[in-house]
């Protein structure tokens, strides 16, 4: 399944209210970074079914940026019941990713 674009109206139901982990990628269409980054959170949004695999655009989102703290893209946060349980900031190796789901 491809990543889910999380927008201010759906994230209280794709990211808040969500049973499994969920993984949110924080990033901009200019940002080079977030270019190198985005093959990546796509792999891992086919590849893992116990995690939900999302994505906010902070150009158009950048009410959810703010209220995270988002400064530096890209930035992952890493949602469980609701709350934020990791943050990854700057472009990861997957490997580094999968051990930040501790999914290793």
């Amino acid at each position: 399944m491809a990543a889910i674009n999380i927008t201010v109206e759906n994230f209280e139901d794709e990211v808040l209210n969500e049973n499994k982990p969920v993984l949110v990628d924080f990033w901009a269409s200019w940002c080079g970074p977030c270019k190198m980054l985005s093959p990546i959170v796509e792999e891992l949004a086919e590849e893992l079914t116990n995690v939900k695999i999302c994505k906010v655009n902070v150009d158009e989102q950048g009410a959810l940026a703010e209220k995270f703290r988002v400064m530096t893209i890209p930035t992952l946060i890493l949602f469980k019941e609701g709350k934020v349980v990791n943050t990854s900031v700057g472009v990861k190796p997957k490997t580094d990713i999968l051990d930040m789901l501790s999914i290793s």
